[in-house]
């Protein structure tokens, strides 16, 4: 029998840690685990014997973003399929966006693509100095269009029309200063650090806390405007994925090689 894709141990304070537990793999998801972490956050969600949710990653790294299987399968979709697929992880960073628990992103590691996106849905996000951050779609021909919401709310759209662009990688440093980070630690002390946010959160009214989040959302924006943009992002990287470049972007990736748009510019 496989190990759990996803981990999940209650404390008897009710603080709830969920790692996702792909070392292997740099906890890439999937369709399976995109499902099992969701089915998971409502569980949770639903216990009011849980205080605070801290999402962490197994090994080195914290979620390196989607699985390279996962692609390949994505690279064969027709449009519709793609369109399915992508609500399905639309719905799991609005669950984790909206879960009436507070949650701290516990960054263990590296963080990529959708992997940025999960770091951006919590509410407190701490991470280990070594770690790195790269909203990397664009190198595929792709774009980061389902957490595109969340990662703009953090970093504003100053600095996401840099880093959308230019796919470079950041540190903690960078990702602190740009707002995707609150703080940084160094490997010993992370666990310190997580600690010290979820002693000052279970001193707060758990029914406060929930509400107070629903607050920030409903000023920051209205329910139909998120439903409507729920639908638009995961319907544009469908669109993208099935276009030319996004084929193109994504071959090159799986066959290791440079795609066509790069060669281009070394033409005379």
């Amino acid at each position: 029998m496989s190990d759990p894709r996803i981990l999940s141990e209650i404390d008897e304070r009710g603080v709830a840690t969920l790692t996702l537990n792909r070392p292997d793999r740099h906890n890439a998801f999937n369709a399976e685990v995109i499902a099992e972490l969701t089915a998971t956050l409502r569980d949770l969600d639903g216990n009011d014997a849980v205080r605070v949710v801290v999402l962490t990653g197994a090994g080195k790294s914290f979620s390196a973003g989607a699985d390279l299987n996962w692609m390949k399968a994505m690279a064969g979709y027709s449009e519709a399929e793609n369109l399915d697929d992508s609500l399905r992880l639309a719905e799991l960073m609005r669950t984790l966006n909206e879960l009436g628990k507070p949650t701290i992103a516990r960054i263990n590691g590296h963080v990529f693509g959708g992997g940025v996106g999960l770091v951006a849905c919590c509410d407190i996000a701490i991470a280990v100095e070594h770690a790195r951050f790269a909203l990397s779609e664009v190198k595929l021909g792709l774009i980061p269009a389902v957490i595109s919401p969340y990662v703009i709310a953090a970093m504003g759209e100053r600095h996401a029309r840099r880093f959308f662009l230019t796919a470079e990688a950041m540190s903690a440093e960078t990702a602190q200063n740009v707002g995707l980070v609150h703080e940084i630690a160094a490997v010993e002390e992370l666990d310190n650090a997580v600690e010290r946010e979820i002693e000052l959160l279970l001193q707060g009214g758990p029914a406060a806390q929930g509400i107070a989040k629903q607050l920030i959302r409903n000023v920051v924006r209205d329910e139909m405007q998120r439903e409507e943009l729920h639908h638009y992002t995961a319907k544009l990287i469908a669109q993208t994925r099935v276009s030319a470049e996004g084929q193109e972007g994504l071959a090159a990736f799986l066959e290791k090689r440079q795609p066509e748009w790069t060669n281009a510019r070394r033409k005379p």
